[in-house]
């Protein structure tokens, strides 16, 4: 098969090489062509890749709960009604939990506040914490390459059509990058609630384990979870890896670029609708 211009571009952005068949290919030549997609130090691997359809079909789930139980409704009543300045401001004097004590800052968000496309990651790292924003270093870096190769940045003053806003389901990092703590995350999940509820975005990219766990409620793993289009509240949702752990498994960046696909197409889908 031919790659298109989109998926070619994705490729390269993420690391992976392409081939291209002079013909139609015949089974075992197709084969070869998602052999040759991994760079040489991973050829060795026998890997499967699964291109998804152009036109993928939704499967909704049951939207979850739209906060903990065990978290006090007029502290999510009082975060709710807050615009993006005074919920910024809020989420930095937060001392809801015991993360407020090691962290140097908060990481609120980063990119354009009416962007059609939300990308919720799990909890702040190191570098995160110093900089005060979400997806730095070298995931950051991946993230971005996945990001051009979509034509999306996560620029504050671009085209919203083109733009993302990025959050993290953690605002603040957990000592010595330790998993966060069940209560950790429901303090912290009225400010992602309404960083949601203001952006409005036509799709969300859920990356990464804790980041799935908060908004569709499942201890179902991300392998389990990717590959369909799920709902958040009506929202179209796809689940991938987290940058961090493609850097440390990079066979499963062609698993990422499938998501992203599957992405791409549902918000064609949505926009040939509109």
């Amino acid at each position: 098969m031919a790659w298109s211009e989109r998926q070619t571009a994705m490729l390269r952005a993420m690391g992976l090489r392409t081939w291209q068949a002079p013909t139609v290919p015949t089974v075992p030549a197709a084969v070869a062509v998602l052999s040759a997609v991994f760079a040489p130090d991973q050829a060795a691997a026998p890997v499967h890749v699964h291109v998804p359809d152009p036109a993928p079909i939704a499967v909704p789930i049951a939207a979850p709960k739209t906060l903990a139980m065990h978290v006090e409704r007029a502290e999510y009543d009082s975060i709710r009604t807050l615009d993006w300045p005074a919920l910024r401001e809020a989420a930095a004097g937060c001392r809801a939990c015991v993360l407020c004590e090691s962290r140097k800052q908060t990481v609120f968000g980063a990119g354009h506040t009416q962007a059609r496309w939300m990308i919720i990651g799990e909890a702040p790292g190191a570098q995160e914490d110093a900089e005060g924003e979400p997806f730095v270093g070298a995931a950051g870096q991946l993230l971005d390459s996945m990001l051009r190769a979509l034509g999306l940045s996560r620029s504050d003053d671009g085209d919203p059509a083109k733009s993302v806003y990025i959050a993290n389901t953690l605002k603040c990092r957990p000592p010595g990058n330790r998993n966060p703590a069940p209560e950790e995350m429901a303090r912290c999940e009225p400010f992602l609630q309404r960083q949601i509820e203001l952006l409005q975005p036509r799709i969300i990219l859920a990356m990464g384990r804790f980041a799935v766990q908060a908004l569709l409620r499942s201890s179902e793993p991300v392998g389990r979870l990717r590959g369909r289009v799920h709902r958040y509240q009506g929202v179209p949702l796809v689940v991938t890896y987290h940058p961090a752990y493609l850097l440390r498994n990079m066979a499963d960046k062609a698993k990422a670029w499938d998501d992203l696909c599957l992405a791409a197409d549902t918000m064609d889908t949505q926009q040939a609708v509109l």
